[in-house]
């Protein structure tokens, strides 16, 4: 919990790991340390895990604690966590986030809730109480308006990030990005914000974001990494180049809902023994299957190599 004290360091691409099942359906824990260890191998430069990616809402709570322990244990604090702690209940979020707080999460990541459509004024209560709940803890909002069929207004996370000194900052996975800048403009330039949409992540970093928490992480790491420090180091052109060369591989994880696309591109190239999602997801379509390969050999020479046995 190193970065807990500077949320600032928690910044470049913060890579939202997967959570692996086996055939049967079971959190593979083994699996997903390994997945961590390629992270940190591959130059990412955070860990989140429990976002939309990781499968949460499938999960129950003493699944999701166990694998928020594992991947604090695996990164050991060498670079930012930043687990997602949001369910649809206050009382499993207080409890998730607690949990990640004693594991040792550097941050929370706290999706609206889903499904009920709060009022913004509900928002505002319900990251006020968390933010009150666990004072010496960072705050990350989740905006994700095509899951949770609700979005976080701009003036009630200047409203949080006024009042409570530990809301930070705002994870926006949204297209609309006219929403990041008027956040971002209502908040001013303390306000942490990382793009969740891949395409909006090179974008996001003049107007000052700090980063980017992409799903493109979990099949390209080491290019989504570099994207973020070839920008902070001037190189633009190359910045430009991989944002543009990618785009094969972000339309790839979305030919079915993601990460059934990832899981089966990952256990295909030896990263996963299994590409099993949960229900009401599906494992990714023979048809599925045929455009994920295609979209992958378009851009093959960006997806990171699986990791050597020794390396592992």
């Amino acid at each position: 919990m190193k970065f807990r004290t500077d949320p600032g360091q928690i910044k470049g691409s913060i890579a939202p790991v997967i959570t692996p099942f086996t055939d049967d359906g079971a959190v593979d824990i083994e699996s997903l340390k390994g997945l961590v260890r390629w992270q940190l191998a591959s130059g990412s430069h955070g860990i989140s895990f429990g976002g939309s990616t990781g499968e949460p809402s499938s999960q129950t709570i003493s699944e999701r604690a166990a694998g928020i322990r594992a991947v604090a244990e695996e990164i050991d604090d060498r670079v930012p966590f930043v687990p997602g702690t949001g369910s649809t209940k206050l009382d499993e979020t207080l409890e998730l986030t607690s949990l990640a707080s004693e594991a040792g999460a550097d941050a929370a990541l706290i999706i609206t809730p889903y499904y009920a459509r709060p009022t913004q004024e509900a928002l505002y209560t319900w990251y006020a109480t968390v933010a009150r709940e666990f004072p010496d803890l960072p705050i990350i909002a989740y905006n994700v308006p095509s899951r949770t069929a609700v979005e976080i207004a701009p003036e009630t996370v200047s409203r949080l990030f006024t009042d409570f000194d530990n809301f930070v900052g705002i994870k926006e996975t949204t297209k609309d990005f006219e929403h990041f800048s008027k956040v971002m403009g209502a908040c001013g330039p303390d306000l942490l914000v990382w793009s969740g949409i891949e395409a909006l992540c090179l974008p996001l970093l003049p107007l000052g974001g700090v980063g980017f928490v992409s799903a493109l992480a979990n099949i390209a790491p080491a290019a989504v990494a570099e994207m973020y420090t070839a920008y902070q180091d001037g190189d633009i052109a190359r910045a430009r180049e991989i944002h543009f060369a990618v785009q094969p591989l972000v339309d790839l994880l979305f030919v079915e809902t993601n990460p059934a696309p990832a899981k089966w591109l990952l256990k295909q190239r030896g990263l996963l023994a299994s590409d099993h999602v949960r229900p009401p997801l599906i494992p990714l379509t023979p048809a599925g299957q045929h455009k994920v390969a295609e979209l992958a050999k378009a851009a093959e020479s960006y997806l990171t190599q699986p990791p050597t046995p020794a390396s592992v």
